[in-house]
């Protein structure tokens, strides 16, 4: 069977439910950079129309200092790691924002695979355009569905926690550069899925390998584990305020 579709492995002894403690899960607000060279680049800013000076040389100057400090900055970030990435938040974009990462990853050579939690049943546009890579891609659709649609908690649960446990294969794969996680948060604020086991099973990554987690719901101790949160605020929504139906290309 070719990688890139749904795929099952046999399933796992019952799973006592989590039960997740009822805590917020909104992601913490950033704090200010305190290396000098980040407030200079703050205070400088970005040009433009938002720059202070109105004659032309002026102008050049600032951002002339604003070259040399970023210069600088890049200059000084040496470091290099695999990162944890999450993607979360009520706005859409979660799960594109992360094969944004599958792209450009396969686009330099590397390998990637894809673990999809919830989702299954269908193949999506993106499974199928990114085909062309072979092997280079695998691609698991491991759950049946929204909660609404399967309507057998436990069903739910064992497919997560098979999800989980091939996720843990890629995970510790060293041959792996990127591994997603889609809509790992959702299982986790359901409670199928225990955030000790998603933390644990990130400290099994190799150390150049980088993990994205996707979907609303992020729990605070991934938060807090992570290297890079993003959160998608939702503004508006065809589907809610247009009564618009989910459309080839834009959702799937």
């Amino acid at each position: 069977m070719p990688p890139w579709h749904a795929t099952a492995p046999p399933e796992p002894a019952r799973v006592e439910p989590h039960r997740p403690s009822r805590v917020s899960s909104s992601v913490p607000a950033s704090t200010p950079a305190d290396h000098p060279l980040d407030q200079a680049a703050s205070d400088l800013g970005m040009g433009g129309d938002l720059a202070p000076e109105v004659d032309a040389e002026a102008y050049r100057r600032r951002m002339k200092r604003r070259q040399e400090v970023q210069r600088q900055r890049v200059g000084e970030r040496t470091l290099e790691k695999g990162l944890v990435l999450v993607f979360t938040g009520e706005g859409k974009g979660k799960t594109t924002a992360a094969l944004g990462l599958v792209l450009r990853t396969l686009g330099h050579g590397e390998r990637v695979a894809v673990v999809q939690f919830i989702k299954g049943g269908w193949q999506p546009g993106e499974a199928r355009a990114l085909e062309l890579f072979g092997d280079a891609l695998h691609w698991h659709a491991l759950g049946e569905g929204f909660t609404w649609e399967t309507q057998d908690r436990e069903r739910d649960r064992l497919l997560v926690q098979q999800a989980w446990a091939r996720s843990l294969e890629y995970l510790a794969d060293g041959d792996r550069k990127l591994v997603v996680l889609d809509e790992v948060n959702v299982a986790l604020k359901l409670g199928y899925l225990a955030p000790e086991q998603v933390l644990e099973g990130l400290g099994r990554r190799p150390p150049l390998t980088h993990v994205a987690l996707t979907g609303r719901g992020a729990p605070p101790a991934l938060l807090e584990r992570a290297d890079l949160v993003t959160e998608m605020k939702l503004v508006r929504h065809p589907f809610r305020e247009q009564g618009v139906k989910a459309q080839a290309g834009i959702e799937y």
